[in-house]
């Protein structure tokens, strides 16, 4: 009972000191992020497509970003890395050991180009350029036989990308029970 007083005590004048020094007003955490900077995060890319960026790439020139920026974590042809698996498992999914790769369970490739824009690499999102994060997709896609090394991926050839499993995800059900597909499907 009594070891707990010095922890109360201490607790009471660290309070006591942030009262004092911020003299009752708020502390100054951060700044408002400027237009610019907002502008930088508020993307969005749609399945169909919408929100896509200029630029283009292809998988052979998206093996080099892939090296320099993917590698480490993804292993060698987007296997057998320390973090997600991104190639193979084809014809799993419905299986008893399902593997779920960009090839195998994604729908969009459109998913693949903004998920990597948002969020990789790793260690630094957001410092790829367009041109890279549309070379990296292709190569992503080219290492799932998706497309072939030369195929140029932009905004108008990506949202028309098939990927394997697109046709088992299942959007909506209504209040009746029946199902219906997402309307970019064909």
């Amino acid at each position: 009972m009594f070891m707990h007083r010095p922890i109360v005590a201490a607790c009471a004048l660290l309070n006591l000191c942030f009262t004092a020094s911020a003299g009752g007003e708020l502390p100054e955490l951060g700044r408002e992020m400027t237009a610019t900077e907002i502008a930088a995060v508020d993307v969005v890319v749609m399945p169909d497509g919408e929100g896509l960026p200029p630029g283009s790439g292809i998988a052979s020139s998206g093996a080099i970003v892939y090296q320099q920026h993917c590698v480490s974590c993804h292993g060698v042809e987007g296997q057998n890395g320390t973090h997600d698996r991104l190639a193979g498992g084809q014809g799993t999914i419905g299986g008893p050991t399902p593997i779920k790769t960009i090839g195998s369970y994604w729908p969009y490739a459109t998913t693949l180009f903004d998920y990597i824009r948002r969020a990789m690499p790793y260690q630094n999102p957001g410092t790829l350029t367009n041109d890279e994060l549309y070379a990296a997709t292709a190569y992503i896609l080219f290492l799932n036989g998706i497309v072939d090394e030369s195929d140029s991926i932009d905004a108008e050839s990506l949202p028309n990308v098939k990927m394997p499993n697109r046709d088992n995800f299942i959007w909506k059900i209504d209040g009746a029970g029946a199902e219906s597909r997402d309307p970019g499907s064909n």
